[in-house]
């Protein structure tokens, strides 16, 4: 019968095999497929001052750490929906890949706009971050969104650290990541909603080295 399928599977590993093969097809889309945007950029094209050489290329490098970041956490996200064991948190989960999604395009458009390409460290970073969110997922649900709450509370300090590091007259940069600190923190504030729980001392600390190692590479490759 078509549709039909094979004895000796049950239903959670069928939608555990569902959720993997998304997970695979998401990975080759945020790596080597256009990421589209349901928002447009934030800040407008022509809000831009003159910018010295050094000025323009500061702002590309940022704007590529930032790029690695969203590819990060892609991954992340659905290494968590992976194994997440509540319909609910898995949907906050997907919610918060969407808005990523959209960040994803917005650093993946200025970047080339800055005449900049991607980190060539990109497939590295979404296998680590997705590695990462499966061990996450699997200690249990409250942990998991203990996780991404932390996440997002680390993404917004990065944020501001580029904010103040931003050459003045790149305003369109600026637009994008004030929009980005805003919904990242709306995530944070979501998964503690949702009874995020806190993290192991040493989880936060861990997850700050990983990204120091993240930010400076990709700053650089």
């Amino acid at each position: 019968m078509s549709g039909s399928r094979p004895p000796g599977r049950d239903r959670g590993s069928w939608e555990l095999s569902d959720r993997l093969i998304g997970s695979l097809d998401n990975g080759l889309r945020t790596l080597f497929a256009r990421s589209p945007s349901a928002r447009a950029v934030p800040g407008a094209l022509d809000s831009d001052q003159a910018m010295a050489g050094g000025e323009r290329e500061l702002s590309l490098r940022l704007m590529r750490v930032n790029h690695s970041g969203e590819v990060s956490a892609q991954g992340l996200y659905q290494g968590q929906m992976l194994v997440a064991r509540e319909e609910h948190v898995r949907a906050l989960l997907s919610r918060a890949a969407a808005e990523e999604t959209q960040h994803l395009a917005w650093t993946q458009r200025r970047l080339e706009e800055l005449g900049g390409r991607p980190s060539l460290l990109a497939p590295l970073w979404y296998a680590g971050s997705f590695v990462l969110g499966t061990v996450s997922g699997m200690l249990g649900d409250r942990l998991n969104l203990g996780f991404l709450a932390e996440t997002e509370r680390q993404v917004e300090s990065h944020l501001d650290r580029h904010l103040q590091r931003l050459p003045a007259a790149d305003q369109r940069s600026r637009a994008i990541l004030e929009q980005m600190k805003r919904d990242e923190a709306a995530h944070a504030v979501a998964a503690r909603s949702q009874g995020a729980a806190e993290l192991p001392h040493w989880v936060p600390r861990a997850m700050r080295f990983a990204s120091r190692l993240m930010v400076e590479s990709s700053f650089w490759i």
